[in-house]
Protein backbone atom coordinates (compact mmCIF):
# COMPACT_ATOMS: atom_id res chain seq x y z
CA UNK A 1 0.00 0.00 0.00
CA UNK A 2 2.83 2.41 0.82
CA UNK A 3 4.41 1.68 -2.55
CA UNK A 4 1.15 2.47 -4.30
CA UNK A 5 0.80 5.81 -2.49
CA UNK A 6 4.43 6.70 -3.21
CA UNK A 7 4.82 5.56 -6.80
CA UNK A 8 1.52 4.76 -8.53
CA UNK A 9 -0.10 8.21 -8.59
CA UNK A 10 0.65 9.24 -12.17
CA UNK A 11 -0.24 5.87 -13.72
CA UNK A 12 -3.45 4.53 -15.26
CA UNK A 13 -5.77 2.03 -13.57
CA UNK A 14 -4.39 -0.80 -15.72
CA UNK A 15 -0.78 -0.10 -14.73
CA UNK A 16 -1.73 0.25 -11.07
CA UNK A 17 -3.40 -3.17 -11.16
CA UNK A 18 -0.24 -4.57 -12.77
CA UNK A 19 1.91 -2.97 -10.02
CA UNK A 20 -0.24 -4.52 -7.30
CA UNK A 21 -0.10 -7.92 -9.01
CA UNK A 22 3.70 -7.72 -9.34
CA UNK A 23 4.15 -6.59 -5.72
CA UNK A 24 1.97 -9.45 -4.47
CA UNK A 25 3.99 -11.93 -6.57
CA UNK A 26 7.22 -10.55 -5.09
CA UNK A 27 5.82 -10.81 -1.56
CA UNK A 28 4.95 -14.47 -2.24
CA UNK A 29 8.36 -15.11 -3.81
CA UNK A 30 10.17 -13.62 -0.79
CA UNK A 31 7.80 -15.49 1.56
CA UNK A 32 6.72 -12.28 3.30
CA UNK A 33 3.51 -12.42 5.32
CA UNK A 34 0.63 -10.48 3.77
CA UNK A 35 -3.09 -10.66 3.21
CA UNK A 36 -3.92 -12.48 0.00
CA UNK A 37 -5.31 -10.18 -2.66
CA UNK A 38 -4.68 -7.00 -0.67
CA UNK A 39 -5.05 -3.72 -2.52
CA UNK A 40 -4.39 -0.10 -1.71
CA UNK A 41 -8.12 0.37 -1.16
CA UNK A 42 -8.44 -2.63 1.16
CA UNK A 43 -5.41 -1.62 3.25
CA UNK A 44 -5.67 2.19 3.37
CA UNK A 45 -9.27 2.85 2.39
CA UNK A 46 -11.75 3.64 5.12
CA UNK A 47 -15.28 2.78 3.91
CA UNK A 48 -16.97 5.63 5.80
CA UNK A 49 -14.45 8.16 4.47
CA UNK A 50 -14.77 6.79 0.92
CA UNK A 51 -18.55 7.10 1.14
CA UNK A 52 -18.19 10.72 2.28
CA UNK A 53 -15.90 11.39 -0.71
CA UNK A 54 -18.52 9.95 -3.06
CA UNK A 55 -21.20 12.13 -1.43
CA UNK A 56 -18.87 15.10 -2.12
CA UNK A 57 -18.87 14.35 -5.88
CA UNK A 58 -15.92 11.98 -6.16
CA UNK A 59 -16.69 9.53 -9.00
CA UNK A 60 -17.28 6.05 -7.58
CA UNK A 61 -14.72 4.23 -9.72
CA UNK A 62 -11.55 2.45 -8.57
CA UNK A 63 -9.13 4.98 -10.11
CA UNK A 64 -10.84 8.01 -8.55
CA UNK A 65 -11.02 6.35 -5.14
CA UNK A 66 -7.35 5.34 -5.34
CA UNK A 67 -6.47 8.93 -6.29
CA UNK A 68 -8.42 10.21 -3.27
CA UNK A 69 -6.62 7.73 -1.00
CA UNK A 70 -3.26 8.93 -2.37
CA UNK A 71 -4.27 12.56 -1.72
CA UNK A 72 -5.50 11.66 1.78
CA UNK A 73 -2.37 9.72 2.73
CA UNK A 74 0.24 12.04 1.18
CA UNK A 75 2.17 14.68 3.05
CA UNK A 76 2.59 16.88 -0.02
CA UNK A 77 0.08 18.76 -2.12
CA UNK A 78 -1.32 17.02 -5.17
CA UNK A 79 -1.13 18.25 -8.73
CA UNK A 80 -4.37 17.22 -10.39
CA UNK A 81 -4.68 17.27 -14.16
CA UNK A 82 -8.43 17.58 -14.39
CA UNK A 83 -9.85 18.21 -17.88
CA UNK A 84 -13.37 17.16 -16.81
CA UNK A 85 -13.19 19.27 -13.63
CA UNK A 86 -14.33 16.32 -11.48
CA UNK A 87 -11.46 16.65 -9.00
CA UNK A 88 -12.03 20.40 -8.86
CA UNK A 89 -15.68 19.91 -7.89
CA UNK A 90 -14.76 17.20 -5.37
CA UNK A 91 -12.09 19.33 -3.65
CA UNK A 92 -14.43 22.34 -3.47
CA UNK A 93 -17.17 20.20 -1.90
CA UNK A 94 -14.71 18.67 0.58
CA UNK A 95 -13.47 22.17 1.46
CA UNK A 96 -17.01 23.26 2.31
CA UNK A 97 -17.08 20.59 5.02
CA UNK A 98 -13.95 21.90 6.75
CA UNK A 99 -14.15 24.32 9.63
CA UNK A 100 -12.12 27.01 7.86
CA UNK A 101 -13.47 26.45 4.35
CA UNK A 102 -11.77 26.59 0.98
CA UNK A 103 -10.65 29.53 -1.16
CA UNK A 104 -10.22 29.16 -4.91
CA UNK A 105 -7.84 31.33 -6.88
CA UNK A 106 -5.79 31.42 -10.06
CA UNK A 107 -2.13 32.38 -10.38
CA UNK A 108 -3.23 35.32 -12.53
CA UNK A 109 -5.51 36.79 -9.81
CA UNK A 110 -4.33 40.17 -8.50
CA UNK A 111 -4.93 39.08 -4.89
CA UNK A 112 -3.39 35.63 -5.36
CA UNK A 113 -0.55 36.02 -2.81
CA UNK A 114 -2.86 37.74 -0.31
CA UNK A 115 -5.38 34.88 -0.56
CA UNK A 116 -2.58 32.37 -0.10
CA UNK A 117 -1.15 34.30 2.85
CA UNK A 118 -4.51 34.38 4.65
CA UNK A 119 -5.07 30.71 3.86
CA UNK A 120 -1.75 29.76 5.43
CA UNK A 121 -2.29 32.02 8.41
CA UNK A 122 -5.77 30.69 9.22
CA UNK A 123 -5.40 27.07 8.07
CA UNK A 124 -7.74 27.45 5.12
CA UNK A 125 -7.67 25.16 2.10
CA UNK A 126 -6.45 26.88 -1.06
CA UNK A 127 -7.27 25.46 -4.48
CA UNK A 128 -5.06 26.90 -7.22
CA UNK A 129 -6.78 26.57 -10.58
CA UNK A 130 -5.34 26.70 -14.09
CA UNK A 131 -1.72 26.88 -13.00
CA UNK A 132 -0.23 26.10 -16.41
CA UNK A 133 3.33 24.86 -16.80
CA UNK A 134 5.08 27.21 -14.38
CA UNK A 135 4.41 28.40 -10.87
CA UNK A 136 5.04 31.71 -9.17
CA UNK A 137 8.48 31.46 -7.49
CA UNK A 138 6.91 32.87 -4.30
CA UNK A 139 5.17 29.48 -3.88
CA UNK A 140 8.44 27.53 -3.58
CA UNK A 141 8.83 27.81 0.23
CA UNK A 142 5.20 26.71 0.65
CA UNK A 143 5.41 23.76 -1.75
CA UNK A 144 8.70 22.63 -0.22
CA UNK A 145 7.30 23.11 3.30
CA UNK A 146 10.25 25.29 4.29
CA UNK A 147 8.99 26.08 7.78
CA UNK A 148 11.29 27.84 10.24
CA UNK A 149 10.95 27.48 14.00
CA UNK A 150 9.96 30.88 15.35
CA UNK A 151 9.76 30.91 19.14
CA UNK A 152 7.03 28.46 20.12
CA UNK A 153 5.64 28.04 16.58
CA UNK A 154 6.65 28.03 12.95
CA UNK A 155 6.82 30.66 10.25
CA UNK A 156 7.11 30.41 6.49
CA UNK A 157 8.24 32.88 3.88
CA UNK A 158 5.78 33.87 1.13
CA UNK A 159 7.14 36.42 -1.30
CA UNK A 160 8.49 39.28 0.81
CA UNK A 161 6.41 38.42 3.89
CA UNK A 162 6.95 36.04 6.78
CA UNK A 163 3.76 34.31 7.91
CA UNK A 164 3.37 32.89 11.40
Amino acid sequence: AAGMVSYAGPFSAELRAEFEKNWLEELDKEDLTHSKGCTMRSVLGEPVKIQQWVVNSLPNDALSIENAIIIDQSRRWPLMIDPQRQANKYIKNMGKDTETGCDVCKGSDTNFLRTLELGIQFGKWILLENIGTSLDPALEPVLLQQKVRDGSGFSIRLGDKTIT
